[in-house]
């Protein structure tokens, strides 16, 4: 397999992903590229950069196309096998669970209720719903116990390959419980509101990327009259449902699902936030890969009415996330700053009613992609605690 990069100074025109392109090639083409980023080739912009993988025995035909149409482009993975194995590159020589290495979903399952029972007057673990496979979704509650508390819902592993998405989760866990009561930020957060962490959404796609296919994104189910299998949840939720960046093709990585909600993991997800509304204050959801942080809206190019406090909030949260290791982010509303995208979750919640609502698109920016190596997760992981602790603060600060 191959991983290749175009510098595009091209956008797409009736599908085509470029202005000018030979018709003949198009199909072709189309057919031999696995989008990256963005999610598929009607979400390409002008003027923008676009990662795909494709077949080595179609490199040649699509290096020939590049370079007929003028693209510039770079090669950054020329074979994606040993960057599979490269990315398990962890020195912790753990045999259970550990929060410097992608753990799989059994491991993350048992690591749940372990967790939550080392830890009782911090943590308790709940069920929302089951997957279509069956697996069930484990949701933490973080924070000291209390009435009437304030919450902030997070949750990772919406699309099965961002490995490095689970991981936060686990880590902010961990985090949370080993400074409390040490840490005077981290104290005050859970004493004064509660966190709700959901580890991994889309469990049945996260146990497919170990067991079959580690590039999957969708979930695993199935739909009558299809051959293909798996929705994109982050298309599913009922928010400018398919209306834009989604498709309505069984087959596309960005299926939007049958209707709104069509999914058992969206609708768990969608089912727990609406009855906790009263609570729930800031919805954090974490992906990877682009170091973004985004905010409504994708579904359409319109700006949430507090636009202004939602940008100087991003700009402020990703300067503290440079902080550490210099790590850039870019930020802003998701339509303009990725791409237009219907059915997120963060514009759900937003529509809700919930007014911070964010997006991060944790690392890198293109070098290992999905197959971040294991040795990033502790500096990753890191950073964006910083990004979110800053939103925290500003959030108890900020109470409505």
């Amino acid at each position: 397999m191959a991983a290749v990069t175009i510098h595009s100074a091209f956008g797409v025109q009736e599908n085509k992903i470029c202005q000018g392109c030979p018709g003949s090639h198009i199909s072709v083409i189309r057919m031999a590229l696995n989008f990256w980023k963005p999610d598929s080739v009607t979400q390409i912009k002008p003027h923008s950069t676009v990662d795909f993988r494709i077949k080595a025995e179609d490199t040649v035909a699509v290096e020939d196309f590049l370079g007929q149409n003028r693209l510039q482009y770079e090669v950054l993975i020329s074979n994606l096998r040993p960057m599979l194995e490269a990315q398990f590159d962890s020195r912790v020589r753990a045999t259970g669970h550990s929060y410097e290495k992608y753990n799989q979903w059994e491991t993350i399952e048992a690591w749940t209720e372990q967790v939550a029972s080392e830890n009782p007057d911090l943590i308790s673990r709940s069920a929302i719903g089951t997957t279509f496979l069956g697996n069930t979704i484990y949701l933490l509650k973080v924070g000291k116990p209390g009435s009437d508390k304030p919450a902030i819902f997070m949750d990772c592993g919406f699309h099965a390959r961002e490995w490095i998405s689970p991981a936060f989760c686990q880590w902010f866990v961990r985090e949370a419980v080993r400074t409390y009561g040490h840490e005077t930020h981290m104290t005050e957060f859970l004493d004064k509101l509660d966190f709700y962490v959901l580890p991994v959404v889309n469990i049945d796609g996260y146990i497919y990327t170990w067991t079959t296919n580690r590039m999957w994104r969708k979930t695993r189910s199935t739909k009558a009259g299809s051959t293909c299998t798996g929705t994109d949840l982050n298309r599913n939720f009922d928010a400018g449902w398919c209306l834009i960046g989604a498709s309505t093709n069984p087959c596309d990585e960005t299926y939007c699902g049958s209707a709104a909600e069509s999914e058992k993991e969206t609708k768990a997800v969608a089912n727990f936030i609406r009855s906790h509304l009263s609570s729930i204050k800031a919805y954090l959801t974490i992906h990877s890969y682009s170091q973004m942080m985004l905010y409504p809206y994708s579904y359409d190019y319109k700006l949430p009415k507090n636009n202004v406090e939602l940008n100087a909030l991003a700009k402020a949260a990703v300067k503290e996330l440079a902080t550490l290791h210099g790590t850039a982010y870019t930020y802003g509303p998701g339509a303009s700053t990725i791409y237009p995208a219907a059915g997120g979750s963060d514009d759900w919640a937003y529509d809700q009613g919930i007014q911070y609502s964010f997006t991060f698109e944790l690392r890198d920016k293109g070098r290992y992609g999905f197959l971040l190596p294991e040795s990033q997760i502790q500096p990753t992981c890191e950073e964006t605690m910083l990004a979110i602790k800053y939103v925290t603060s500003y959030v108890l600060e900020h109470l409505y």
